[in-house]
């Protein structure tokens, strides 16, 4: 049997009448680079807010790591989504804090290290993103790149078995990009952590993920599911082929 980190279950998603999702199945395997494509308004980041607890189902179940998300109490889902990271799309690091208080902030608030251990921790998950001796910077002192990197060893601070990236390329120019892309297929590689990225940028698509879901609008949910390769090269449904060929 197969070992999932995130089983999603006849996901229904409605607001009021209108229906965005329904019937979405997938299942994420641990330690895979799982990426959520479409095109606008087709539900990526709605689907997103369901599975990191930010907003709750119509109908259907979310499993993280065996556990329940939509039958879970308040205060157990926040048990079950603190051992989780998210990437924000605009990185959302306190702007008058420094990048190390930042990352402080959460070992501090959730867990029992002294404070020369929250130091340590700190500086060993700045060095994991690339930012050693950035740890005294403000954000508005570090390059847009530099600050999704102080955002992801944040994500990081409490090692969580499942890191969410919600748009990590937005507002990166294409080398950024490339570089965010590398360094996410590396800790990956190296921490086997198990990532669920939501992004409409091609390009890292095909480069970072193990496998990918592409949602559509008019379907209201999952119309292709598959490796990189597999949906280049899926001829027999022209929307699926275009979107990943970059054709009009």
């Amino acid at each position: 049997m197969e070992d999932f980190a995130i089983q999603v279950n006849n996901l229904k998603v409605q607001y009021d009448d209108r229906v965005i999702l329904e019937n979405v199945n997938f299942n994420v395997k641990r330690g895979e680079i799982f990426v959520i494509v479409g095109g606008s308004g087709c539900g990526k980041s709605t689907l997103l807010r369901q599975i990191i607890g930010l907003e709750s189902p119509t109908k259907g179940e979310i499993l993280i790591n065996g556990q329940d998300l939509t039958k879970a109490t308040e205060k157990n889902k926040i048990e079950i989504m603190r051992k989780n990271g998210v990437l924000f799309q605009f990185n959302g690091l306190f702007a008058s804090m420094t990048v190390a208080e930042n990352i402080e902030l959460i070992l501090t608030k959730y867990t029992n290290l002294t404070p020369c251990e929250i130091s340590e921790t700190v500086d060993l998950k700045l060095s994991l993103v690339g930012l050693s001796g950035f740890q005294n910077y403000k954000p508005s002192e570090i390059s847009g790149g530099m600050k999704k990197r102080a955002a992801l060893a944040r994500a990081m601070a409490l090692d969580p078995p499942i890191l969410y990236f919600d748009e990590p390329s937005s507002g990166l120019d294409p080398i950024t990009s490339a570089e965010l892309d590398n360094l996410i297929k590396e800790l990956n590689a190296a921490l086997k952590t198990t990532m669920v990225i939501v992004t409409h940028d091609l390009s890292s698509i095909l480069n970072i993920s193990h496998r990918i879901i592409m949602l559509d609008r008019e379907a209201k949910g999952i119309i292709a599911m598959g490796t990189p390769d597999e949906l280049v090269n899926y001829k027999q449904n022209q929307t699926i082929y275009k979107f990943f060929n970059r054709i009009l």
